[in-house]
């Protein structure tokens, strides 16, 4: 495939990508008021649970629209994500062979629930993170929490979580179009390793231990999951070329 049909093909999928964020976000549109219950319970609790005043602030006049338009286009990235992964795998396979879009197939169909898994991990850690932060509020005082830095907070979790966990899906998508071999992926196991704690202390704002650990334990499972899959891979591959030789 040339390179002005590669760009081609990279618009159609961003275009069909983004038609389905747009529906999902019309969808989510509809169920704000639902999905903003939601969201705000772990600050409901809290206040229940502490007898202070803690609660969302909208701080001015276009403060609630732009956070139902936010919240409604979150919901739609978490609604249209079998759409938009889809769409990734399609621009990846035209250069694959009829066996390894099979293969890629099954690798990709498992990036929906991997990606749903770590929004959701995210979204379980979230009251704790919400409890470890604003416990620091001195006694008799309120914390009025900007909705807007608050759903930046939450969206940060949840897609950097569903984000982490589609890893191996793009490990397996690079080695299967000949980018990456398994044995580079292997080799930087070290660095991978790493990486994986780091982005787990980024990615958990509570900068404790624990929650660490619950994004960077899997995150490496995963690795080395994805890292045996392409080295079998990369067998197969050799050893047909040596048949066909």
């Amino acid at each position: 495939m040339s390179l002005r049909a590669h760009l081609t093909e990279l618009r159609k999928r961003i275009f069909l990508a983004a038609v389905g964020l747009f529906l999902g976000g019309v969808l989510g549109w509809i169920l704000y008021p639902k999905v903003f219950a939601i969201l705000q319970a772990p600050v409901v609790k809290l206040h229940e649970a502490r007898g202070q005043l803690i609660a969302l602030n909208f701080s001015g006049v276009l403060s609630a629209f732009d956070m139902q338009l936010k919240v409604s286009l979150f919901v739609g990235v978490l609604i249209s994500s079998p759409w938009w992964l889809y769409q990734l795998w399609a621009f990846i396979t035209p250069g694959l062979t009829r066996r390894e879009r099979m293969v890629t197939i099954g690798f990709l169909s498992a990036a929906v629930p991997l990606f749903l898994t770590g929004a959701f991990m995210a979204w379980w850690l979230l009251p704790k993170a919400v409890g470890v932060l604003t416990a620091f509020t001195p006694a008799d005082s309120t914390n009025l929490i900007s909705a807007q830095e608050y759903l930046t907070f939450v969206m940060r979790m949840v897609l950097a979580f569903g984000a982490g966990f589609l890893l191996p899906v793009v490990m397996v998508a690079l080695s299967m179009v000949g980018i990456v071999s398994g044995r580079t992926w292997l080799n930087g196991w070290r660095v991978a390793v790493l990486g994986a704690f780091i982005f787990g202390a980024v990615a958990t704002p509570t900068g404790d231990a624990i929650s660490m650990l619950v994004l960077a334990i899997p995150i490496t499972a995963l690795y080395f999951g994805a890292v045996g899959i392409t080295l079998v891979h990369d067998r197969r591959v050799a050893a047909r070329e040596l048949a066909e030789e």
